[in-house]
């Protein structure tokens, strides 16, 4: 992790000096994506390590909701930075952040140190995590539905802003309405679900919320109303946060400690690749079909995905120790 944050850290300071070239920027995007693919999987699997196991929904929430907050409140400063003293200020101000980070990382005290990992060991590692996966009825089934949420939430999500103009013939300004409904029920799902639920750590919770996500999408497909649409959104953003919270809680509490990380860096794929093709698809079926219809199909994505989650929990899966 601190060497994805000093790589960043890094990357961004490109930016600060080199900001007029697509090129480049291109580049420094791909460099900033390659860093959190390595940070993200390696998040996720220390955090169980550091915080008791009661304490784990709890720390998975703090830390959602902490990314969703500071997007929704540092984004809108950026803009403000960038048109004040220009993309510089702001990048740098990026930078230090990465290098804070890093910082704050290198006093992090794991139970069990990680030993060095050569390439051959990496190798089987993957495939170990991938045969994991496989054969543990309720890995496969979460990477199942990782995937089919990531197809659906890829396209609708880059083309919200397509929704709310062709379909909902909103203003110009409407969107950051949309968005905003989106970041308020992010925000507050977490802290509904640690009030209405003991521990969520159950697949009903992480499957529950694609049910809802998957809800919303047709609602939005068919409805043109825009507050209907912002409402609907707002428990988007629910079903976003608590979903991530709760799958998140599962996998650590289902997988042992000398797993976690490659089956978390599994996940992490499959969503990463799954919202690519997602981008691709989605686009080409607005251009020819349009845009309700990659709404009405991320819904039933999302509706396939649960379906598959609770089939899969009907009957107990055996630990991932076995």
């Amino acid at each position: 992790m601190v060497a994805a944050d000093v790589l960043r850290a890094a990357l961004a300071g490109v930016l600060v000096v080199w900001h007029d070239d697509p090129l480049g920027i291109y580049a420094v995007a791909f460099g900033l994506s390659a860093g959190a693919a390595l940070f993200n999987p390696a998040a996720h699997s220390v955090l169980s390590s550091v915080v008791a196991d009661r304490e784990i929904v709890a720390a998975n929430s703090a830390v959602w909701t902490a990314a969703v907050l500071s997007q929704v409140v540092l984004a809108p400063l950026a803009g403000g930075l960038v048109a004040l003293v220009g993309p510089g200020w702001a990048f740098g101000l990026n930078a230090a952040s990465f290098l804070v980070s890093a910082l704050a990382l290198r006093g992090l005290r794991l139970v069990e140190p990680p030993g060095e990992v050569g390439r051959r060991r990496l190798l089987a590692d993957a495939r170990e995590g991938v045969a994991l996966v496989g054969r543990d009825r309720l890995l496969r089934a979460l990477a199942i539905g990782q995937l089919l949420a990531a197809l659906s939430a890829g396209a609708t999500s880059a083309l919200l802003v397509v929704l709310a103009a062709e379909h909902l013939g909103a203003p110009a300004d409407a969107y950051g309405i949309l968005v905003g409904a989106i970041g308020v029920g992010a925000a507050l799902g977490p802290t509904l679900l640690l009030r209405l639920i003991p521990d969520p750590r159950r697949p009903l919770y992480v499957f529950g919320s694609y049910v809802l996500r998957g809800v919303v999408d047709l609602v939005l497909a068919s409805v043109r109303s825009l507050p209907v649409a912002a409402a609907a959104l707002a428990m988007y953003g629910v079903g976003t946060s608590t979903g991530a919270v709760t799958f998140n809680s599962l996998l650590q509490s289902h997988v042992t400690d000398r797993t976690r990380g490659r089956v978390f860096a599994l996940m992490d794929l499959l969503w990463q690749s799954g919202r690519l093709a997602s981008l691709g698809v989605g686009g080409l079926l607005a251009d020819t079909v349009g845009i309700r219809a990659v709404y009405y199909l991320g819904g039933m994505l999302l509706l396939l995905a649960a379906a598959v989650g609770f089939a899969a929990s009907r009957t107990p899966a055996p630990s991932a120790d076995a």
